[in-house]
């Protein structure tokens, strides 16, 4: 009964396999090895973008911030959500590697904003004002901090306001896999053919030991992306074994294979969870996360048997009335089973 993030969860046993067989003998470092031609070649074919430029870091900090820094200037924007995961949880490092970019906070249900919102939050920085930030680009979460999808067409619409002021717009994937399994649609309908410039493509929390791939839409940044990279310190020497995992991921369909089995997790959860009478969901299960609240009786029973999860917000405290209720945030995985799921439904109730 693990549920405090995917990032917990174990890696999956093909993609281990695959690290073993790439650290036989020798190959070329720093992302000439064989292995990474033909990770390039199915993220080219998967998103149907043949001429992407495509590169592997191991972090979903990095591919964030060197994705945006490739685009934006140290006196611009990044409009983003207000719970974004780079506004939230990156410890200031767009603004480390932008140089100082600042990143505007846009409000709406869910962690998700809309087109409108954008529109308005552009409309009012001032251009050509030398005492004004500029406008810089545009980034989207998906699935966001809360749990929910950007569909297709909220995405087009979100980047067709950045186009017409000019804007590149970002995708912070890191459930990109999720999101994409849980809107029904192609990779190439999500991203690039909504309007989507870069994407971070994660891999990490959806059973990889460590890398995420950044889709550059527009090979013309592929160098300055290079460069930013290998200055900011994230060139792999034995980049092999980051080319292994992303190898094994995108195989037989693996990444959305264990994606469903995520979201099937949450969704399972989430049901469960909406019929006890004394929870509630906080906010809509449409990817692997689930934010609910019960009384905290149901929370002592269940963390007395072992379950690990997120307080949401996280100062939340056992001690008090029985009757009070607590929310909290749970991450399913890959590796999620129904046994963790109805075990811990089991022991909420009250």
């Amino acid at each position: 009964m693990f549920f405090t993030s995917d990032n917990s969860s174990p890696t999956h046993p093909k993609v281990l396999e695959a690290v073993v067989r790439a650290n036989e003998g020798y190959a070329m470092p720093y992302g000439v090895d064989p292995i990474m031609d033909e990770v390039r070649a199915q993220i080219r074919d998967i998103f149907e973008a043949p001429d992407a430029a495509v590169y592997l870091v191991a972090t979903g900090t990095t591919a964030n911030v060197l994705s945006l820094a490739s685009y934006v200037q140290p006196w611009q924007t990044i409009y983003c959500h207000s719970a974004s995961h780079i506004q939230m949880d990156e410890c200031g490092a767009p603004e480390f590697y932008t140089g100082g970019a600042k990143l505007v906070l846009l409000d709406g249900d869910d962690a998700k904003f809309s087109a409108e919102t954008l529109k308005a939050a552009i409309e009012t920085t001032p251009q050509g004002f030398v005492h004004s930030v500029q406008r810089g680009a545009v980034s989207i979460t998906n699935a966001s901090e809360a749990g929910a999808i950007y569909a297709p067409e909220e995405v087009r619409a979100i980047s067709n306001v950045a186009k017409a002021h000019n804007l590149p717009v970002h995708m912070d994937g890191a459930r990109f896999a999720n999101a994409l399994v849980a809107a029904g649609c192609t990779p190439a309908e999500m991203t690039w053919k909504a309007g989507v410039d870069v994407l971070s493509f994660g891999g990490t929390k959806n059973g990889l030991m460590g890398v995420e791939a950044v889709v550059l839409f527009d090979p013309d940044k592929a160098w300055e992306f290079e460069l930013r990279r290998k200055r900011g310190g994230h060139l792999f020497s034995k980049h092999r074994y980051l080319s292994a995992q992303m190898q094994a991921y995108l195989t037989d369909g693996l990444w959305l294979e264990m994606a469903k089995s995520a979201n099937h997790a949450a969704t399972r959860l989430s049901q469960g969870i909406t019929a006890i009478p004394s929870a509630s969901l906080m906010h809509p299960t449409q990817a692997n996360a689930v934010f609910a609240s019960w009384p905290r009786v149901g929370h002592r029973q269940v963390r007395d048997a072992g379950s690990a999860y997120y307080f949401w917000p996280h100062d939340c405290s056992l001690d008090g009335p029985d009757d009070e209720f607590l929310s909290a945030r749970l991450v399913c995985s890959w590796s999620t089973t129904d046994k963790d799921v109805d075990q811990f439904l089991g022991l909420i109730q009250t």
